[in-house]
């Protein structure tokens, strides 16, 4: 077979165990690239989470993804808006008035922790993104440490 002079990168003179080897580190160089650029990716990709507490004290403007707890009896429906107050989820004093508009999850509450995409405005109140609003159910398999130690500790007597 006939090959103009010059355009092979590894000429036939080139010893299989070199080639071998060049194909490894081609390869390698390629995955540690990607894994490079995965990293760099899910880091840019990060949301700046914060409770309430810490969106009063910023800057007005700033992007945020929010996890707090509604304020039960705060809730107003405005047409397709809400306004609503919410609170640390460790129970802070501090409250801050939201307003959301789009779809509402069912189990959506006072007293319920929500997780909502917005920016706080100059007037203090976080606005969430349309479509942004999650809201975190407690689960039914969650129990108090005290009931697991009394129902272990009758059974554990029982038998």
């Amino acid at each position: 077979m006939y090959r103009p002079p010059g355009l092979a990168i590894l000429g036939d003179a080139v010893d299989p165990s070199r080639k071998r080897k060049i194909r490894l580190g081609v390869a390698l160089s390629v995955a540690v690239l990607l894994a490079v650029a995965l990293i760099y990716v899910s880091f840019n990709a990060s949301s700046n989470t914060a409770e309430p507490s810490e969106i009063i004290s910023a800057s007005p403007g700033q992007d945020f993804e929010m996890n707090a707890t509604v304020v039960p009896g705060s809730i107003k429906h405005h047409g397709e808006t809400i306004d609503f107050e919410v609170k640390d989820r460790k129970g802070s004093a501090e409250t801050m008035p939201v307003s959301y508009s789009g779809v509402v999850p069912d189990p959506f509450r006072g007293g319920r922790e929500i997780i909502l995409t917005g920016k706080r405005e100059s007037s203090g109140t976080f606005v969430g993104e349309p479509e942004s609003l999650i809201t975190k159910c407690p689960s039914k398999f969650t129990t108090n440490a005290s009931e697991t130690a009394s129902s272990s500790e009758s059974s554990s007597s029982n038998g």
